[in-house]
């Protein structure tokens, strides 16, 4: 049997674009081109949220290519003073380069944008096999042409002359290899530009649908009355149960906790019947929510809560809860954040912690006010929660007269929550006592549970049922959830779970992975109901902190969290960009859960707020797959499979030791 060779040959460094091209998922989306158009796109966006815009022209054309177009103030074409290299080669060429990183001294180009993860347009390069540029800028009109992937880059030539027109136009041919499907999908590129519209007052946003004959399909989005028409189209028939309520708020000059400009404008209603929502924040669409949208409820419930309280409106007995009162409740949000995290290079969800208060804090007292000078709408929305919450409180009933009838005993262990309420119920399985303790310490009593997991779960791949219980982990577990073990064509009774969500929370190193395998082996086997209707969840607790010191008044000392290294590095990068000193950052290693204290423990995995977890899925078509695997992985006659699996994938793992 050949060996391969290990030695100093055997390492390659990735430069320019390379690391996209290699691994395109880590940066975007791969399903289709729409995102890496979206970049452009919102390029042309932040120039309109700046001021410079007032226009945005998207055209699809016949052989898959993309053209974005405005009249904003146009790319510099001129060499950069420390890279000698022209600024707009810069923009679609280099990662971690922009003009939305310097925001030192308030001189920064974008004061406003949609987020510094440093990849931008850069990506649109690497995954397209030509690039065409066009700036109208300083009376000139430039030109400049990227093939290969941003491997060939033409020279910048001057084609004409444009008066005082300024702006850019670029065209994109998307690589098919790239791509499950080359094509972008008209209703996801139409719902995008639809909400730029939306979002930018005064902007109009063209598309246009070049078509085999010749001829062009046109759509035009403009809203003069901006989010409170959007939600009324969102709602369509659906009955409201009060007036929409439209307001914004954004922090002054002076502001002592936030820079200025920080805020968000918003629309909200309350229906009979469920209507989406939508979220943003910088004009990038959020559909994965975020800390904003937790904010957003927050402020709601407690203005809500307060007139409620106020009035004497609530029924003895009764008690709110958050989601009594947002459940029925549709909004549109618009965030504008200085410098906004999210999760992922596709900017669907955002992480920024500092938003919660921010948007909590803007929306609580104009809502408030709102709410008692308009007392008929006020008492209609809160008939509303109040109705809500009663039918909480009578399910809640329900499931306590069939807990009493049961004859299991609860684990001694099980730390349980206080709130029968299902929905908002969840059940920690923690790694070690040690990392139990302080889960108990960091959980929300009311409705979270900790289940301390003693060693490593038994391997249940290839238990019968009947045996199952005989392990006394699994025991515990299969007792605090309150379902018995099934098969997949099975179908268990629920009536008697008692957790809307079941949370993985191990250490964030390879025995932590494998207490994580092993756990999801005995959900997929035994409990496969569980994973189908989205109960189950892994936790994702960083692997390093990083400490900030204060810098003036609108920044105060920030603790930051790294998953990985490539989070890390990526952290680094951003505060050297806010000219933090690298001898002022600490940044420390947890080496497990039980090193966090019981504030970093709620703040990274439990709040659910700020904690980052993944929801556990298995696709429809991906069955037979996912079946195979775990076989592989877990089969005690697999051995060899599992030792030729290594030796072909083993060099993608990327794991901590």
């Amino acid at each position: 049997m050949a060996t391969s060779s290990y030695s100093e040959s055997s390492f390659r460094v990735l430069k320019g674009l390379e690391p996209v091209r290699e691994r395109p998922g880590m940066y975007t989306r791969t399903d289709s081109p729409c995102h890496i158009v979206q970049e452009v796109i919102d390029n042309a966006a932040d120039e309109a949220l700046a001021g410079f815009a007032k226009a945005i022209h998207v055209v699809l054309h016949t052989d898959g290519s993309v053209t974005v177009s405005d009249d904003g103030r146009g790319i510099p074409v001129g060499l950069h003073p420390e890279e000698g290299v022209p600024v707009v080669i810069l923009a679609f060429t280099r990662l971690h380069a922009g003009g939305k990183f310097d925001k030192k001294g308030g001189n920064s180009a974008y004061a406003f944008s949609g987020g510094l993860h440093g990849v931008g347009v850069a990506v649109t390069t690497a995954l397209s096999t030509r690039v065409e540029v066009e700036v109208r800028r300083g009376g000139k009109i430039h030109q400049l042409t990227f093939s290969k992937g941003g491997e060939a880059i033409g020279d910048i030539r001057v084609t004409g002359e444009c008066a005082r027109q300024t702006g850019t136009r670029v065209r994109v041919w998307p690589d098919p290899r790239y791509f499950d499907s080359p094509r972008i999908p008209l209703g996801e590129l139409e719902r995008l530009l639809r909400s730029k519209a939306v979002l930018l007052p005064g902007v109009k946003v063209y598309l246009d649908i070049e078509q085999a004959n010749g001829e062009r399909l046109s759509k035009t989005w403009s809203y003069p009355q901006g989010l409170a028409q959007y939600l009324g189209e969102l709602a369509g028939a659906a009955e409201s149960v009060a007036p929409l309520y439209t307001a914004e708020k954004f922090a002054p000059a002076d502001d002592a906790s936030f820079a200025e400009g920080e805020g968000a404008a918003w629309v909200l209603g309350w229906f009979a019947e469920q209507v989406p929502s939508e979220s943003y924040v910088n004009l990038i669409p959020t559909v994965a929510g975020g800390t904003h949208e937790s904010g957003l409820r927050s402020g709601v419930f407690d203005a809500v809560k307060a007139f409620i309280e106020h009035h004497g409106l609530l029924p003895r007995g009764v008690k709110l809860q958050q989601d009594d009162v947002c459940s029925r409740m549709a909004y549109v949000l618009s965030a504008r954040i200085l410098d906004p995290q999210f999760q992922g290079q596709v900017k669907e969800k955002l992480n920024s912690r500092e938003a919660v208060k921010l948007v909590s804090g803007v929306v609580r007292d104009p809502l408030e006010i709102w709410l008692n000078n308009h007392v008929d709408a006020g008492k209609a929305i809160a008939e509303l929660s109040i109705r809500q919450a009663l039918a909480r409180q009578k399910n809640a009933q329900k499931v306590e007269k069939r807990k009493q009838s049961g004859v299991a005993v609860l684990p001694g262990k099980l730390s349980d929550c206080e709130s029968e309420d299902i929905a908002e119920n969840e059940l920690f399985l923690v790694e070690g006592d040690s990392a139990g303790g302080s889960a108990k310490l960091a959980r929300n009593k009311e409705t979270q549970a900790i289940l301390p997991l003693r060693g490593k779960v038994q391997n249940s791949w290839e238990i019968d049922a009947d045996r199952l219980y005989a392990n006394a982990e699994i025991h515990d577990i299969a007792v605090a959830l309150g379902v018995d073990a099934h098969a997949p064509n099975d179908s268990p009774d629920l009536g008697n779970l008692r957790y809307g969500k079941v949370v993985i929370l191990s250490d964030a190193d390879v025995d932590g992975s494998h207490i994580q395998t092993l756990l999801l082996t005995l959900f997929f086997r035994h409990f496969p109901v569980l994973i189908a209707r989205g109960h189950v969840y892994v936790a994702q607790p960083p692997l390093y902190r990083v400490d900030t010191p204060a810098q003036g008044k609108n920044r105060p000392a920030r603790r930051l969290y790294a998953l990985d290294e490539g989070e890390l590095t990526a952290i680094r990068d951003r505060l050297n960009k806010e000219g933090v000193a690298v001898e002022k950052i600490e940044i420390g290693r947890f080496k497990g859960l039980g090193e966090m204290n019981p504030e970093q423990l709620r703040e990274t995995a439990m709040d659910p707020a700020t904690r980052r977890v993944l929801p556990i899925r298995v696709r429809t078509d991906a069955m037979a797959a996912t079946l195979k695997t775990f076989t592989m992985l877990m089969g005690k006659g697999e051995a060899s499979s599992r030792r030729e699996w290594m030796e072909a994938k083993g060099d993608t793992v990327e794991a901590d030791v």
